[in-house]
């Protein structure tokens, strides 16, 4: 692979100085509008100024050529002393995300190559894609449990506390051991974490007691080993491949949030995806062999992390332009995932689509660990809501909202509205 792309002669912008006054174009991702909808925005941007510098000097990138690229460049760091250093020399928002990032320990999404493939190497013996298909009868099984809740509760339902956000949880707590009396609380601190932009304290303290909880857990593993990722992250460590203690309970701390994150933010965006787009979700529901191409689509369509935060570790030239050395660079992978010149009609729902080569799982050697669980949550919850629950509909979208970080499409709240039809229960005379 090559590491060092240059795009820069492959890319038909013409190089601009550094220093050149640009427009606040990213001005608009702090408005209601953009929370709403950011798409027109990022059309803009690839049309305008697809390698655009803000004021703040954050660079942005959002074609899918130069963002593909630059997950794959080694010179964009994902270091986690570069980027608390480069987090922290802004204000608000990103700079409480730079205190947080420093109290992070080492794990994979916060280190470079040699050290990221080290950590990656144990942390996929233990997260294996055999334990994640192992999954799917439960995972069934949870997700019916909860829509049968809502639907004794009757309708209207927000989708989210119903079954987005209470299915990952419960899926990710059993996958790390954690009992069920411990997972309110390990719920009110993953809601803390959610506030980071709001109150940076509330976060840090919940950064601090969920770590507690986890090195007790550890303990707990060591002692006693079970069938569980911390026991085998334990078995990693005993076993020599030299997993110490920060990484150990870092890599357990990003696994649980991340995972948990993820699928949720999946499963609400797709499922709202497909209420807007009824046709669509009539061909789903007629043909379910559908379901995983539709996956794959409502990823790309409305990607849930819409962006990801990497630093300029030497200078890279890029669409014409020159990321410096100690440079922000956000890659917009929601955007790349609607470039017209990698999908044809990009801003189409096509659940059959093919060649659907998106980039919202990431690319190169920071992929997406946890893809596959995400993927398969949001199958079978998908798939089950379209079976149990005809016609579904949205209850009204002015009762929508959305979480305000700009790095993760989010939604707070989803209401909808069903038939549930009461299942048939057939009684036959045999007298006759």
């Amino acid at each position: 692979m090559n590491t060092r792309p240059d795009t820069a002669a492959a890319v038909p912008h013409a190089a601009a100085p550094d220093s050149a006054p640009e427009p606040d174009i990213t001005a608009s991702m702090r408005t209601p509008e953009f929370l709403r909808d950011p798409y027109p925005l990022y059309a803009r941007m690839r049309r305008e100024c697809p390698v655009h510098r803000s004021p703040q000097g954050i660079w942005y990138i959002t074609r899918y050529v130069d963002v593909e690229a630059a997950l794959g460049d080694l010179r964009l760091s994902n270091d986690r002393e570069r980027m608390t250093r480069a987090l922290t020399a802004r204000d608000g928002r990103l700079r409480n995300l730079g205190r947080l990032t420093g109290r992070l320990g080492r794990v994979m999404t916060n280190t470079d190559p040699p050290d990221h493939a080290r950590l990656r190497k144990l942390v996929n013996k233990a997260f294996t894609a055999r334990r994640v298909e192992a999954l799917r009868d439960h995972i069934q099984t949870i997700v019916d449990d909860l829509i049968e809740r809502a639907v004794a509760a009757g309708p209207p339902t927000d989708l989210i506390q119903a079954v987005a956000e209470p299915l990952p949880h419960t899926v990710t707590c059993e996958l790390f051991g954690i009992p069920a009396a411990d997972r309110t609380r390990v719920t009110s601190w993953f809601d803390r974490l959610g506030r980071l932009g709001d109150d940076i304290d509330a976060a840090e303290a919940a950064v601090d007691q969920f770590e507690g909880y986890l090195m007790r857990l550890v303990s707990e593993r060591r002692a006693e080993p079970g069938d569980d990722l911390i026991s085998a992250l334990v078995a990693r460590q005993a076993g020599g491949d030299h997993l110490t203690d920060e990484e150990l309970l870092s890599t357990c701390f990003m696994l649980i949030t991340a995972g948990d994150e993820t699928s949720t933010h999946l499963v609400g965006n797709g499922v709202l995806a497909l209420l807007r787009h009824p046709g669509e979700l009539v061909r789903l529901r007629d043909r379910p062999d559908l379901i995983r191409s539709a996956v794959e689509e409502l990823i790309r369509y409305d990607t849930p992390t819409q962006a990801i935060i990497r630093v300029v570790a030497e200078d890279v030239p890029l669409g014409g332009r020159v990321l410096r050395a100690g440079d922000l660079v956000y890659l917009v992978l929601a955007s790349a995932n609607r470039d017209p010149e990698r999908f044809p009609d990009p801003d189409r729902l096509d659940l059959g689509r093919t060649g659907n080569r998106h980039l919202a799982f990431g690319n190169g050697p920071h992929f997406c660990l946890g893809a596959p669980l995400a993927r398969l949550q949001a199958e079978l919850t998908i798939g089950t809501l379209l079976r149990r629950l005809p016609h579904l509909s949205l209850e009204d979208s002015r009762l929508l909202e959305w979480h305000t970080n700009p790095l993760q499409r989010r939604l707070r709240t989803l209401p909808v509205s069903y038939w549930a039809p009461t299942p048939q229960r057939f009684s036959f005379d045999l007298s006759r």
